[in-house]
């Protein structure tokens, strides 16, 4: 075998074992229009400010995709916490008061509506109510 065989061989070699997996990225591309989560609904869920990042103004936390977050004047924000635009978990800005996503610089208001894009679609804002150091996040 010379050189320009083998080099042809390895060539293809290489071809067969990246189309299969180039395939399968297509594919996993056209299951879901936009990579972006479903929103959360039906949501109903506490969780204690007594510790951790609600404890402070300014902390935040996601759970259940949902991003909750504590004002810089102490009170609560829930909105859907992955950004319209890719899917990417956004960040509270407490001294701005609004929700960035640290993909593509997204940005949202307190309440989710988008102020600057790439992103087009507000997010999901919810209720909250605080029972002492219970908070309650609901739809």
């Amino acid at each position: 075998m010379d050189r320009k065989e083998f080099l042809n061989q390895v060539g293809i070699g290489a071809a067969a074992l990246l189309v299969p997996a180039c395939i399968g990225g297509l594919a996993a591309c056209g299951k879901s229009n936009t990579g972006v989560p479903a929103v959360p609904t039906n949501v109903d869920f506490t969780v204690d400010v007594s510790s951790g990042a609600l404890a402070t103004n300014g902390g935040f936390l996601v759970k259940n995709g949902i991003i909750i977050a504590r004002t810089n004047s102490g009170t609560f924000l829930a909105v859907s916490a992955a950004c319209t635009h890719e899917g990417t978990n956004v960040n509270f800005v407490a001294n701005s008061n609004k929700f960035v996503c640290p993909n593509h610089n997204a940005q949202f208001s307190s309440t989710g509506v988008v102020t600057q894009g790439p992103a087009t679609k507000n997010l999901t804002s919810y209720n909250t109510s605080l029972d002492g150091t219970t908070l309650r996040v609901y739809s």
